[in-house]
């Protein structure tokens, strides 16, 4: 369809990409600055995908979360200007973040994300999750490209998009059709078995060791059939599945390295992964051995850690300790004690800008704040 420049004091800006549904594009409000992306969709749709991309906008207006991408009113007499078919229009928020793949795609993140940006997406994911979840509302189509960054006051915020494929659960609250992208895909859809929100748990396990790692975890390069086969045979705690270069299958339990998370961050996280990719659905994202025994809950726990790391000049090694609120500089000095054999009298330490550290004083004073990006305080000794 011929585009139009404008309409009213919105100008059209770029094309932002092309959707499952259709194209996407920027505009631009010549007298308040606002910026909207307009989501408009492909003439040639089956019935049962005009039906979808309608319940998609009805999905959309009703959700209101800072991790979902927000729908705005279309601009006056554009659905009008644009249109040559009966379909609306869909005016969302624009993210100038772009996506996650683009993030991903950074050489910098080449083999995982910065710590504190996976602390980050795993807060705001879970918590978009958390959202629709209770709303009823499955995405299933959760992958980095559905997943947008918008700078904040403080830090990056990530937003989900993309609902075109979610479904309302309805009363059976199980949904047989097949949707999505094969690689962040849980097995039961591929399977085109009979599915529940644990589907989004796999996805959102895929995406975030992709993160930590800078790869999927299970065979990515594989096609579907004999990916399934292979993965059928993992055992439940398996989080890694590879080929080394003689063509040999190998299954791990454990985070691969290189990755930037420390080690206590690294031992919780993985047993959380291990929750998140159980083949069997009715499993996943449960830990019977554990309250809460949910992944949300159990995610929650591990954010809500307070970590210090302390730089051992001498070993030139990062001791990683989580401190909890009443704990003081002193009590941590006695576990830094027990693990470095440096009595507690002979240490100094200092934070980052060279201040020393009142043996009184409270030891969450030096934990890393997550909720400013690229500002990480640490303790050194």
């Amino acid at each position: 369809s011929s585009w139009a420049q404008s309409c009213g004091s919105w100008e059209l800006k770029e094309r932002l990409g092309t959707g499952g549904f259709g194209n996407v594009t920027r505009w631009q409000n010549k007298d308040t600055e606002e910026q909207i992306s307009i989501k408009q969709c492909r003439q040639e749709l089956s019935e049962r995908n005009k039906e979808r991309w309608v319940l998609e906008i009805q999905i959309m207006k009703r959700l209101d979360h800072i991790n979902v991408v927000a729908a705005r009113e279309v601009p006056e007499g554009m659905q009008e200007m644009i249109t040559t078919n009966d379909l609306p229009l869909l005016a969302m928020e624009y993210c100038q973040g772009g996506d996650l793949r683009k993030h991903l795609n950074l050489l910098e993140n080449c083999c995982g994300m910065r710590e504190g940006s996976v602390l980050i997406l795993l807060r705001d994911i879970s918590s978009a999750l958390t959202y629709l979840h209770k709303k009823r509302i499955i995405h299933r189509d959760l992958k980095p490209e559905n997943i947008v960054l918008q700078h904040g006051e403080k830090r990056l915020i990530h937003k989900i998009i993309d609902l075109g494929y979610a479904k309302e659960l309805d009363q059976s609250s199980l949904c047989t059709s097949f949707v999505g992208t094969l690689q962040y895909l849980a097995p039961e859809l591929i399977e085109r078995e009979k599915y529940t929100v644990t589907v989004d748990y796999w996805s959102f396990g895929t995406l975030v060791f992709e993160c930590i790692t800078g790869f999927r975890p299970f065979l990515p390069t594989w096609q579907p059939i004999p990916w399934h086969n292979k993965l059928r045979t993992k055992q439940k705690d398996d989080i890694v599945v590879y080929e080394d270069l003689t063509g040999e299958v190998h299954f791990s339990k454990h985070l691969p390295q290189p990755n930037d998370l420390n080690s206590l961050l690294s031992e919780r996280l993985e047993r959380w992964l291990q929750l998140m990719l159980k083949w069997c659905p009715q499993e996943r994202g449960k830990d019977p051995n554990a309250t809460p025994s949910d992944c949300f809950s159990q995610l929650e726990v591990i954010l809500q850690l307070k970590l210090v790391h302390v730089l051992n000049m001498i070993s030139a090694k990062i001791l990683t300790y989580s401190v909890s609120e009443e704990e003081t500089v002193a009590d941590l000095q006695l576990r830094i004690e027990k693990d470095s054999n440096i009595p507690a009298t002979n240490q100094e330490l200092l934070l980052e800008a060279g201040l020393a550290l009142e043996p009184h004083g409270l030891a969450t004073q030096c934990a890393v704040d997550y909720t400013v990006i690229g500002k990480d305080t640490n303790c050194y000794k």
